[in-house]
């Protein structure tokens, strides 16, 4: 099938891939005094009384905003806000579809990290949740923690934590399969933007040490001139021994191999040169870093890639639908690490150790074992962390 044609012809017949639709009975006067006026004045007045109940008497409690400036749409890069919306609208209809969450995109025309930070803080109270999509590195950093400061639901980068939640179940059962522990092996991350270090920041979390990021100009080291202040910041945190030089300097007996970045960007010599037994997660997408069939035949036991058509694919459609409907269920006030985690652990724990295998690290999308998952342990956890309100 030529999916770009078909896209274009089942788009132009959708008109939209999400609808309004209202639960309400509308076909007699006392419908109408009901769901409108007269009725509606009385949870309008408990509303006023306690802004807490706009989640109870409204919609609230189950939307989220899937907002974009369309600076970094897919892999098509700084298309605008209005070319990014059939992205969005697709992601509105991932949360219905994957956890029963509804969703509206917001396309924001303007790339101000000001203006785009007190244009989602101005209509934040429609919403029980904030879901960043495709806004490039490294304004995308400085608007999510702008906006985590100032309001009282969950903000959540999709690009970064999705698929850094993802990566992070994909690698727990990878090291299974190869048996080797997450504080002893070594890895590399290629590109420093949003996934890159969101995967990077997780991994330590869940007990990663030692690990070098790269980015084009090589690894990032403190006292390198050429990075950027989130790339020093992370520096600082990475790379233990303090090693420079390329991509194909550092990755010279790494156990684990993580690409976020561009594609073709890692050979099969590259792969030769890793550890025995070696983890291999190339997710630029469409076209990873290295095939996996590549990286296969030059060594790699596991490999993972963000593509559809091939094995242990790392998609983060995965966790975000089942992040939320966790969070949501209990109106948390934000989406912390240790809920980050907990979904990870979750969504690896769709698999069971006796069906683990190198081909088999990661469940399916369409496994409805695992939004129930995650949502509960991401529930679960936002209680024993504090950030519920219910």
């Amino acid at each position: 099938m030529d999916y770009n044609e078909k896209a274009l012809e089942m788009h132009e017949k959708w008109r939209g891939k999400i609808r309004i639709e209202t639960p309400c009975p509308l076909e007699s006067r006392d419908d109408l005094s009901v769901a409108y006026t007269p009725g509606v004045a009385a949870p309008c007045l408990e509303i006023q009384k306690d802004p807490e109940k706009s989640f109870t008497y409204t919609r609230r409690g189950n939307l989220v905003a899937v907002v974009t400036d369309g600076t970094a749409v897919l892999g098509l890069g700084d298309i605008g806000p209005e070319a990014g919306m059939p992205v969005m609208e697709g992601k509105c209809a991932l949360f219905k579809a994957f956890a029963e969450v509804d969703a509206f995109p917001i396309c924001i025309r303007s790339k101000d990290v000001d203006e785009i930070v007190r244009t989602v803080e101005l209509i934040a109270g429609s919403f029980g949740g904030i879901n960043l999509e495709d806004i490039a590195a490294p304004r995308c950093f400085e608007i999510e923690r702008k906006l985590k400061e100032r309001l009282d639901i969950p903000v959540f980068h999709d690009d970064q934590h999705g698929t850094a939640v993802v990566t992070v179940a994909a690698m727990i059962n990878a090291l299974k399969v190869v048996g080797k522990e997450i504080d002893r092996v070594s890895a590399v991350v290629n590109g420093a933007g949003a996934a890159g270090t969101a995967c990077t920041r997780l991994l330590m979390a869940l007990g990663l040490k030692n690990v070098v990021v790269c980015d084009k100009q090589g690894a990032l080291c403190p006292g390198e001139k050429w990075m950027t202040p989130a790339q020093a910041e992370l520096a600082e945190a990475t790379n233990p021994e303090r090693k420079r030089g390329t991509l194909a300097d550092v990755i010279k007996d790494a156990d684990v191999f993580m690409g976020f970045s561009a594609p073709g960007c890692v050979t099969k010599d590259m792969v030769r040169s890793m550890a025995g037994d070696a983890i291999v997660f190339a997710c630029a997408n469409p076209t990873p870093e290295i095939f996996p069939e590549e990286a296969k035949a030059a060594g790699a036991r596991v490999v993972g890639s963000g593509r559809s058509d091939c094995v242990n694919q790392i998609n983060n459609v995965l966790c975000f639908p089942g992040i939320f409907r966790g969070a949501l269920e209990v109106r948390a006030r934000e989406i912390n690490e240790e809920m980050k985690l907990a979904a990870a652990r979750a969504l690896a724990g769709i698999i069971p150790e006796g069906e683990l295998s190198e081909e088999n690290i990661i469940p399916s999308a369409f496994n409805k074992a695992v939004a129930p998952a995650i949502a509960g342990a991401v529930a679960r956890v936002a209680r024993e962390t504090g950030v519920a309100r219910i």
